[in-house]
């Protein structure tokens, strides 16, 4: 069974979302801003949504790599937006976690559901990455541990197949 659902999780990192225009979708900024992700997505840059949670190992060990991408890349071609799934209610760790690990980018607070409901329809953990054209499409998804240089090469494939 394990072995089963490792395959399945691998295949699904492969395979790109297609074609999926960003949804109408209002979430709280940290410092309780109702904000829409659409401020974030689609303005004329790659966008990469990182859904992280402050209780994922992966997300701890990690997600600074995404700082360095959206440090890197903002003023060029390509920008990221955090969105943690912890809720409102659990906004002082979500705000500490933010800060400890220094991320760069703007970072929004909702739930698994949001996250889901922002992708393919279906979250399968965290953390997620979706990867939005600069016309605002999402592209790619990738789950589980990516460094800057893993995201930046799929940008860059995103980039060729897509025609920009």
């Amino acid at each position: 069974m394990v072995k089963m659902l490792a395959r399945l999780v691998a295949v699904l990192m492969l395979v790109p979302a297609v074609l999926l225009a960003a949804p109408d979708m209002v979430l709280k900024d940290i410092d309780g801003k109702s904000r829409n992700v659409n401020e974030f997505i689609g303005k004329g840059q790659w966008t990469v949504v990182a859904i992280w949670s402050v209780d994922c190992p992966i997300c701890r060990r990690e997600l600074y790599q995404m700082a360095f991408l959206h440090d890197a890349n903002r003023k060029k071609d390509a920008t990221v937006l955090g969105i943690s799934i912890d809720g409102m209610d659990d906004l002082k760790r979500v705000v500490e976690f933010i800060d400890e690990h220094a991320l760069s980018f703007p970072n929004l607070i909702g739930s698994a559901k949001d996250a889901a409901e922002l992708g393919t329809g279906r979250l399968f953990g965290t953390p997620t990455y979706y990867i939005f054209s600069p016309d605002g499409r999402l592209l790619g998804q990738r789950v589980g541990a990516q460094s800057q240089e893993q995201i930046e090469d799929l940008i860059g494939q995103l980039k060729r197949s897509s025609g920009g």
